[in-house]
C-alpha cells in the first residue's frame, strides 16, 4: 500500500489508513486526514522536508516521518460518502432536546461575546472593525498569543467582546486551544461567536462541532463571504443553520459588511427570540451514543461536575482521552466510577471497531459536516483549477532553486537596510546627546554630582537609545514579514533545517526576532505548540546577535573591514561612545581608527 510520501508533486490519493499514536494520530486526524477523503501533493520544500498537502480545501505541510504513516490508494479520487465515514457509522445527522431551551424571563442590557475560529479566520480583522480596536493582523498560525477586549454598542445593548486565540479544535494540544477551551468554561460567554473562513468549510466546520457538543449558545460568522461568492460557490446559510441549530451570518469582517445583522442576530439568541436555535446534539451512531450515556451515568452521579460542563461533552472528552479533562475529573469523589466506565466503553468500541475511539468520534465529526454540506453547499466545479495570488507567489517564494537565495536576500536587505537608514537618526541622537552633554558639563560646577549627571546618566541613556533607530527598523522588517505572509513560508522553507537541532521550523520566527530584542522574542515562543520546541527555542534565544551587541559589531566592522563595512555594518555610523571621554573617532569613515 503506497503512503503519502510515495506521492509526487500534482499526484491525489484516497487516504485508506492513519497509523501512529497518542497526539500525533489524534492531531493529524483532527486535520482532516480521515479515511475516505482525497488528498493532493502541491509541492515539498526547497530541501524535500516538510511537504505541502492540500485537503478539504486548505494546505497543511507534514514532515516526511508524518507522510510515512498516512496510507493512500492513488487508483482514484472521492471527495463524497462513499468512502467516509457515513458508511461506516450508519450517520443520522442530529437530534434535539428541546427541552433544554428554557428562556430567561429577564435579562441585562450587556452581552458578553467570545469570537473563536481558526487562525487566520479574519476573527481578528472583524473584532477590529466591530470594536473599532486596531490589534495587530498577522498572516500566520497563532499570532493571538492572548485574549483581546473591546466593547462595542449596538441597538441600545453594550457586547463585551474577547477576541480569542486562533484554534483548530478545542483539544487540549496547544497552549491556544486549551486557553480558549478554559475561558468558554470558567468565563462562561452568553454567546460564543464561531467565525467561519467560507473558502474552507468542512475544516472550519470541525471547531463548530465541537462547540455543538460544549452544549453552550453559538452563532456563527460566515467570513470571507465576498471571496466565497467570487469564486462561484453557493450555499443555503439559513438551511445549514437549521441543521446545525446555530443562526448562520455570512460576513465581510474587512469591509464591516453583515456586521449589523450579525449583532442585530446575537441580541435575538441572548434574548431567546432566535427561531434557529436549538439545543442539538451530533449523533453518533448507535455504538457511539451507547457509551457516551452510560459515562453520562456515571457523571451525574456528581452533581457538581456539570455546573458548567454539559455531562455529554464530559462522555465524549473521556472517549478522546482527554488528559485535561481526565485531570479535571480527578478531585471527583466518584472518579474511580467513572473513570472505570469510560475504560470499560473505550475498550469496548475498540475492540468493537478496531479503532481508536478518539479516531471514531473524529471521523464521525467529518462524516456528520460531510452529510451537512451535502444538503447546503453547491461548489463551484472548474474543470481546471485556477491558481490563486498566494499560490503564484508561493511558488515563487518556496521554490526549489529559488526560496534559500530569495530567503538570503531579504535578510540581507533587512539588516543592510536597518544599518543604512540607522546611520542618519543615529547620528542626530549621537549629537543631540553630545550637545546636552556639552552644555551640562559647561553649567555645573565640578564634582560628583557633575561626573554622575554628565558621564553617568546623559551619556550612558545616550549610549542606549543611540540604537533604538535599528531596533525600531528592524522591527518595522520584521513585521512586514508577517502581514505579507512571508513569515510562514520562511518557516516551510527552515523546517528540515531547524529540524536538525530538534526543532520546528515555526522556531525561526521567534529566532528571527531575537535580532531585534530577546525579550519579546523569547514571549513569541508561546505561539509554538509543543512544550519542547517552546523550551529549546527559549534556550537558544539568548546566543541570537540581538541589538545589544551591535557595539561590539560595529567595533570590529570598522576596525577589521574599513572598506567594506557597508556589508558588515553601516561605514558611517558612528558608535555611541564616540563622543565620550578615552573614544574618538570610532568607526567614522573608511579606515578610521580605533583608538582609546
Amino acid at each position: 500500500m503506497s503512503t503519502l510520501l510515495d506521492l509526487r508533486q500534482g499526484d491525489s490519493g484516497t487516504i485508506t489508513k492513519v497509523k501512529g499514536r497518542g497526539a500525533f494520530r489524534k492531531r493529524i486526524t483532527e486535520m482532516g486526514f480521515v479515511k475516505g477523503k482525497s488528498v493532493t501533493v502541491i509541492k515539498a520544500a526547497p530541501l524535500q522536508d516538510p511537504i505541502e498537502y492540500k485537503i478539504l480545501g486548505y494546505h497543511v505541510s507534514l514532515r516526511q516521518s508524518e507522510a510515512r504513516l498516512i496510507e493512500v490508494f492513488s487508483g482514484f479520487e472521492t471527495d463524497d460518502e462513499s468512502g467516509s465515514p457515513l458508511a461506516i457509522y450508519n450517520y443520522s445527522g442530529t437530534f434535539v432536546e428541546e427541552s433544554q431551551k428554557n428562556p430567561i424571563i429577564e435579562k441585562g442590557k450587556v452581552i458578553d461575546i467570545a469570537l473563536v475560529g481558526n487562525p487566520n479566520c479574519g476573527k481578528t480583522t472583524l473584532f477590529n472593525y466591530a470594536s473599532g480596536s486596531h490589534e495587530r493582523v498577522g498572516n500566520f498560525s497563532g499570532v493571538t498569543v492572548d485574549s483581546k477586549e473591546a466593547r462595542f454598542k449596538h441597538a441600545g445593548y453594550t457586547f463585551n467582546i474577547t477576541d480569542l486565540p486562533g484554534a483548530y479544535s478545542l483539544t487540549a494540544y496547544s497552549p491556544e486551544e486549551l486557553f480558549v477551551r478554559r475561558h468558554i468554561i470558567d468565563k462562561v460567554p452568553d454567546i460564543v461567536v464561531n467565525v467561519i473562513d467560507a473558502s474552507n468549510l468542512e475544516r472550519n466546520l470541525y471547531l463548530t462541532t465541537q462547540l455543538i457538543d460544549m452544549d453552550i449558545r453559538v452563532v456563527a460568522a460566515l467570513n470571507m463571504y465576498d471571496e466565497f461568492i467570487r469564486q462561484g460557490n453557493q450555499i443555503n446559510h439559513n438551511d445549514l443553520g437549521k441543521l446545525l441549530g446555530i443562526p448562520v451570518i455570512p460576513t465581510i469582517g474587512s469591509r464591516g459588511e453583515g456586521l449589523n445583522d450579525l449583532f442585530t442576530r446575537l441580541i435575538e439568541v441572548y434574548e431567546d427570540r432566535d427561531p434557529v436555535v436549538r439545543h442539538v446534539h451530533i449523533n453518533y451512531a448507535q455504538e457511539l451514543e451507547r457509551s457516551i450515556l452510560n459515562i453520562q451515568d456515571a457523571i451525574w452521579l456528581d452533581k457538581s461536575l456539570t455546573d458548567r460542563i454539559s455531562s455529554r461533552y464530559y462522555s465524549i472528552k473521556l472517549l478522546e482521552k482527554d488528559e485535561d479533562i481526565v485531570a479535571s475529573l480527578n478531585s471527583s469523589p466518584f472518579r474511580s466510577t467513572i473513570f472505570h466506565v469510560s475504560d470499560y466503553e473505550i475498550h469496548r468500541i475498540e475492540s468493537t471497531f478496531n479503532e481508536d475511539s478518539a479516531t471514531l468520534i473524529t471521523d464521525a465529526r467529518y462524516g456528520f459536516i460531510a452529510g451537512a454540506l451535502k444538503e447546503t453547499y453547491n461548489p463551484v466545479k472548474n474543470e481546471i483549477a485556477k491558481k490563486s495570488r498566494s499560490e503564484k507567489i508561493d511558488s515563487i517564494l518556496t521554490n526549489r532553486i529559488l526560496g534559500f537565495p530569495l530567503f538570503i536576500l531579504f535578510l540581507w536587505v533587512m539588516f543592510q537596510a536597518t544599518f543604512t537608514f540607522g546611520a542618519y537618526p543615529q547620528n542626530w541622537i549621537d549629537m543631540g546627546v553630545a550637545w546636552i552633554g556639552n552644555h551640562a558639563s559647561s553649567v555645573l560646577p565640578a564634582g560628583p554630582v557633575k561626573d554622575l549627571l554628565v558621564e553617568g546618566i546623559i551619556h550612558g541613556v545616550g549610549s542606549i537609545i543611540v540604537f533604538l533607530p535599528n531596533i525600531l527598523i528592524l522591527f518595522f522588517f520584521i513585521s512586514l514579514m508577517e502581514d505579507s505572509g512571508y513569515m510562514a513560508r520562511a518557516a516551510f522553507i527552515m523546517d528540515k533545517l531547524m529540524h536538525k537541532i530538534g526543532l520546528h521550523g515555526q522556531s525561526f520566527i521567534p529566532l528571527i526576532m531575537g535580532f531585534g530584542c530577546n525579550v519579546p522574542a523569547i514571549m513569541v515562543t508561546r505561539t509554538l505548540k509543543d512544550r519542547n520546541d517552546r523550551l529549546l527555542t527559549m534556550l537558544i534565544n539568548p546566543f541570537m546577535s540581538c541589538s545589544a551587541r551591535l557595539p561590539v559589531y560595529i567595533l570590529i566592522a570598522g576596525a577589521v573591514f574599513p572598506k567594506h563595512a557597508g556589508s558588515i555594518c553601516d561605514g558611517t555610523s558612528p558608535l555611541p561612545y564616540a563622543n565620550t571621554p578615552g573614544y574618538r573617532n570610532a568607526c567614522v569613515g573608511k579606515g578610521a581608527a580605533i583608538s582609546q
